[in-house]
């Protein structure tokens, strides 16, 4: 009796079907609309108008700004926070990391809405400062994902450099500096990843605040309600390359630290 065998490239049919269908030819319709007018006709307008339409660019740098600003907070509570939970020996450590993950349960929206409660009790008119509040906002929302990364590489870091480091006369200070933060910069840029990307996109924070300022991800929103799909379109695909561009920015330096694993700086 022979034994039916299914071969790697058989099982990988669907995951192809399922790329092409739900991520190839949405992309291929985008970069359509980017570069043609509405006769369907070839034309770098679009292109061209993003550059020159001080909207967009505002709209650009606000999101940066949103996004830099975000990861940097969220960066400066999540290190220590996850330094100290790899480090410390308490007993209820797992449940100091569940309540952390907890979060990321619970829907989204009702999430922002109990922190919108909350920000009304304290500021009460949550209109009279609306960048605060999306700072508190994405911050609130996406500190779990810088967490975590930091978290899973300090617990996993190899404690024999800090010793070594320490025997060749290093303080608590200069051990943490030259050896267990370079180390632990791998998990840094993953968080970073998870932070900044979508901070510069995520648009319903800002909705739910009552902010009513644009980043990308509600100027490209704007464009599609108001059946500009070519103007959508090719901010979509520009936001496209700048994710690239960072990823592969990130991803670059995220292997010369794997290569600078091999020993400590002192």
């Amino acid at each position: 009796m022979k034994r039916f065998a299914i071969s790697r490239k058989t099982l990988g049919i669907p995951y192809l079907l399922w790329l092409i269908v739900f991520v190839a030819a949405p992309l291929l319709v985008i970069v359509f609309y980017a570069f043609t007018n509405g006769q369907g006709l070839f034309s770098l307008r679009n292109l061209s108008g993003f550059f020159t339409d001080p909207n967009t660019l505002g709209t650009l740098g606000y999101s940066i700004v949103i996004a830099v600003i975000s990861t940097l907070v969220c960066l400066l509570i999540a290190y220590p926070t996850a330094y100290f939970l790899a480090h410390s020996k308490i007993k209820s450590k797992a449940v100091i990391i569940f309540i952390f993950v907890v979060p990321m349960w619970i829907n989204f929206s009702l999430r922002i809405s109990a922190l919108k409660e909350v920000l009304t009790l304290i500021e009460g008119n949550l209109a009279m400062y609306p960048f605060l509040n999306a700072i508190i906002g994405m911050t609130y929302d996406f500190l779990p994902f810088m967490i975590l990364p930091i978290y899973n590489t300090l617990i996993n870091l190899d404690q024999s450099y800090v010793e070594a480091a320490r025997d060749l006369g290093a303080n608590s200070a200069m051990a943490f500096f030259k050896v267990t933060l370079p180390l632990s910069l791998p998990g840094i840029i993953s968080g970073v990843s998870m932070v900044f990307l979508p901070a510069m996109t995520n648009y319903v924070v800002l909705d739910m605040l009552y902010n009513s300022t644009y980043i990308m991800g509600s100027l490209i929103g704007s464009y599609f309600s108001a059946y500009n799909w070519h103007g959508g379109s090719m901010i979509s695909l520009i936001l496209l390359a700048i994710i690239f561009v960072f990823t592969l920015a990130t991803g670059k330096q995220g292997d010369t630290n794997d290569q600078m694993k091999g020993g400590a700086i002192l």
